[in-house]
């Protein structure tokens, strides 16, 4: 199926849906970025987001394709740092949109992308994105990551109306950033299997019409890995659509749920400790594709257990103490969401035990550590390298602790609960 069938949504869907996607175009081929003029004619008062990077890479040239439909320009500028995309920058792009822009058109990949929809979206206005690295999956899902009051928090915000992808833009990216594209992909292993778990253990919806749209892109995305490094322009292309063919199936069943579990919420925790801490942390992607190695180790680890029983007991206490130590000024946020969600109440360990064969049978569905370590060795990623940037002890405290910034089940409660629980 391709991108334009997907774009027709599907009714009737065995999982009891219908599933809807509201992006209108989506070009993803050589010379993309000239089919610009077509797609922007009904519109008159063009606003154009960049960063200090993207406007050479593709801000210049999507300018040069508006005309006098351009009615402003905003470059961010974060100097050597990642851009983040926190309180200060909705703010500066809400103070760019006027009472007259009908249209935002983001320049850039990630950041930009989440910002704009973010900000088009609370202003009720539509946005296109020029993509500028094939870099994750976010471009057609309808979620915007963003970091508020230093929390990393998805809202539910609307897809692009337009996505432009020119091969010969994003084959120049760097290849950090193309590298993170195929470790987003990648990591749908462990995604789509927390979503499969959670089905078992928490009755969550689960479509499998969509599951296997997700898992063919693994398929697509691997035929092709051998030609990433060299920039090829099918290598390219097809990563681009793996991702955003993601991107849809995100859309058409509301959240993130199909590309994004235990694996993300590793990569987030790195994200949110780098940034509370001044500490460095890897592209988005690349910290998903090592965190999906390190979630493999841990399904692997449950399955050498000889029966499923509770570490020990939950000593709240000690877990507030915990949370309040390492994420700091983001810990009451983390402690409020938890409550709230009340899984610390809830008997897991009857139902590991009851359901404990079932279990299994997912857990050894994914390919092994071994197995994911050579996917990441053909774009040339070594999980030395992660464990160097990390060190063991930050690891070791990511699995017990970065399940709480998000309320969503994955393999981190199973192990918590059979190795660390107290």
């Amino acid at each position: 199926m391709n991108i334009s069938e997907l774009l027709g949504g599907k009714r009737n869907c065995s999982c009891g849906m219908d599933h809807f996607c509201a992006i209108e175009n989506v070009v993803i081929e050589k010379g993309a970025i000239e089919k610009l003029p077509s797609l922007v004619k009904k519109y008159q008062h063009i606003l154009v987001v960049c960063d200090q990077n993207t406007y050479a890479v593709g801000g210049e040239k999507t300018i040069s394709f508006l005309g006098d439909k351009m009615e402003n320009l905003l470059v961010y500028q974060s100097g050597d740092k990642f851009l983040v995309p926190n309180e200060q920058a909705i703010a500066k792009l809400s103070d760019m949109v006027t009472a007259q822009t009908d249209l935002v058109i983001g320049v850039g990949s990630g950041v930009i992308n989440d910002t704009c929809k973010y900000v088009s979206f609370l202003k009720k206005i539509p946005y296109y994105i020029v993509a500028t690295a094939p870099s994750m999956d976010g471009y057609a899902s309808v979620g915007a990551a963003m970091i508020i009051r230093d929390m990393k928090v998805t809202y539910d915000a609307h897809v692009p109306t337009a996505i432009i992808g020119d091969v010969d833009m994003l084959k120049t990216a760097p290849m950090d950033m193309i590298r993170s594209g195929y470790g987003d992909i990648i990591g749908k292993y462990s995604a789509l299997n927390d979503w499969k778990l959670s089905h078992l253990i928490n009755d969550e919806y689960i479509c499998e019409y969509v599951y296997d749209i997700t898992y063919s892109m693994l398929d697509k995305t691997l035929a092709v890995a051998d030609g990433i490094l060299k920039r090829d322009d099918k290598s390219i292309q097809t990563l681009m659509e793996a991702l955003v063919v993601v991107g849809i199936a995100m859309s058409y069943v509301g959240n993130s749920r199909p590309a994004s579990g235990s694996e993300h919420h590793l990569s987030h925790f790195y994200e949110i400790v780098g940034l509370l801490n001044n500490e460095p942390y890897f592209n988005h992607g690349i910290d998903v594709v090592y965190s999906t190695i390190v979630t493999q180790k841990m399904r692997e680890a449950i399955l050498a257990l000889d029966e499923f029983r509770e570490a020990a007991p939950f000593d709240r206490q000690e877990w507030e103490a915990h949370i309040r130590r390492v994420y700091g000024a983001a810990a009451e946020g983390v402690i409020e969401l938890q409550n709230k969600q009340g899984w610390y109440e809830k008997d897991y360990i009857s139902v590991y035990r009851a359901k404990e064969r079932e279990i299994r049978e997912i857990l050894s569905e994914v390919p092994s550590s071994g197995d994911l370590e050579k996917m990441l060795a053909k774009v040339e990623l070594d999980m030395s390298d992660f464990e160097r940037e990390y060190g063991k002890d930050k690891i070791i405290e990511s699995t017990l602790i970065a399940k709480d910034l998000k309320n969503r089940y994955s393999v981190l409660w199973l192990y918590y609960t059979l190795f660390y629980r107290r």
